[in-house]
């Protein structure tokens, strides 16, 4: 560890910074705007120390913008968990209140205390993942709204409305039928034909993400899309969110952190297990889409779920088996594809999944179980 460790507690437009030595003493303090002179100012007085690492609270939300202006001027960061601060923060004698300088401090300190912490880096194609994936699922959203408006205003033109899933092409041909007279009528079918229109350019937008999306994973070497029930946009989530696999110590470390892992749910002699609600919940909803595709094509994620159907589990019991199997499966994957990139072809270097956008260390929970006997198939796209 270095001499000096500077806390730094980030805002919008100012961030607080306290430097302490290696007996946790004050040493140095101060608060800055995060301007460009802010900037300065607060870099220079922590250059006035030659043996120091920075230690950011955040670096994945508030703190990255400042985080990454360090790293790019070639400062040692690490990134230290809001939770671990506020813990600090809480057990400190006298340090209860909640203010700038105290969680700065409390940043510091737990930055000297604590072992494995990540340092951030520059920003690389998982964090381009993540932006492109995040984009792709507010387009998402904004289309299953625009089609349900549409439909509340098509049952009110059309007996019977429209279908589910409906397209833009399929809605004009629906809306072309009817020709309200009275002007309540000719204001919803207006609105409609706006709607419609809007769909098509969400639609054109999805298309255009969907494409970028297809590149970039392509780009990174990765070979997720071969697994049945991922295609780029589940591929980009998991490259996106969980960055470097090999902050993970185990199959079971990785469904514990994305929620695939059982929590015990025993009483007495009843011996059983439930579905998690914690964890990542965007690579649960991946796991849950890969399962639901699988459970639809004669696949062997589907004999797998019969089977745990046939052996007395709930349909939602058999849901969480599957989604644990599958985690596994997208973990062996990736572990595959980190050695193989980072290996190259004849034992040469390639490139890395290491990213600043994934989170912290996971840390183990209770939660983190294996099931019993691991498979050996890999439940891929069928020849």
């Amino acid at each position: 560890m270095a001499r000096v460790v500077i806390g730094v507690d980030p805002h919008k437009r100012s961030a607080t910074i306290e430097i302490i030595n290696e007996r946790e003493q004050a040493v140095g303090q101060g608060r800055f705007g995060t301007d460009r002179d802010g900037y300065k100012a607060m870099l220079a007085a922590g250059r006035q120390h030659n043996d120091r690492v920075w230690a950011v609270e955040g670096c994945n939300g508030i703190g990255r913008h400042v985080a990454q202006r360090l790293v790019a001027d070639g400062e040692t960061v690490l990134d230290v968990p809001a939770k671990l601060s506020a813990r600090a923060r809480v057990f400190a004698t006298g340090q209860s209140r909640k203010t700038d300088p105290v969680d700065a401090r409390s940043v510091a300190v737990v930055a000297l205390r604590t072992d494995g912490l990540r340092q951030v880096v520059v920003d690389d194609t998982t964090v381009a993942l993540r932006l492109l994936v995040d984009r792709r699922d507010q387009l998402g959203r904004a289309r299953t709204e625009t089609v349900s408006r549409l439909h509340h205003l098509l049952l009110e033109l059309v007996p019977g409305g429209a279908k589910k899933f409906l397209s833009a092409q399929q809605a004009r041909a629906l809306l072309n039928t009817v020709r309200p007279r009275d002007v309540v009528g000719k204001t919803r079918r207006w609105l409609a034909s706006e709607l419609i229109h809007e769909l098509t350019v969400i639609d054109k937008k999805i298309e255009i993400a969907n494409a970028e999306l297809t590149d970039l994973v392509h780009s990174t070497g990765s070979t997720l899309q071969e697994l049945n029930g991922i295609g780029p946009s589940g591929a980009a989530r998991l490259l996106g969110d969980i960055g470097d696999i090999g902050r993970f110590t185990s199959r079971a470390h990785v469904a514990s952190w994305n929620g695939t892992a059982p929590l015990d749910a025993s009483s007495g002699d009843q011996n059983r297990h439930r579905l998690s609600r914690a964890g990542n919940r965007r690579i649960n909803r991946v796991l849950h889409i890969m399962a639901v595709v699988q459970l639809r094509r004669d696949t062997e994620g589907r004999a797998y779920y019969r089977r745990k159907l046939a052996a007395g589990k709930t349909p939602m019991e058999a849901m969480r088996c599957l989604k644990r199997r599958l985690s596994d499966i997208v973990y062996r994957q990736m572990l595959a594809d980190a050695k193989r990139l980072t290996t190259g072809p004849g034992g040469h270097v390639g490139a890395t999944l290491q990213s600043s956008a994934a989170d912290q260390i996971p840390m183990i929970g209770t939660s983190e179980k294996s099931l019993p006997d691991p498979p050996t198939h890999s439940l891929k796209q069928p020849s």
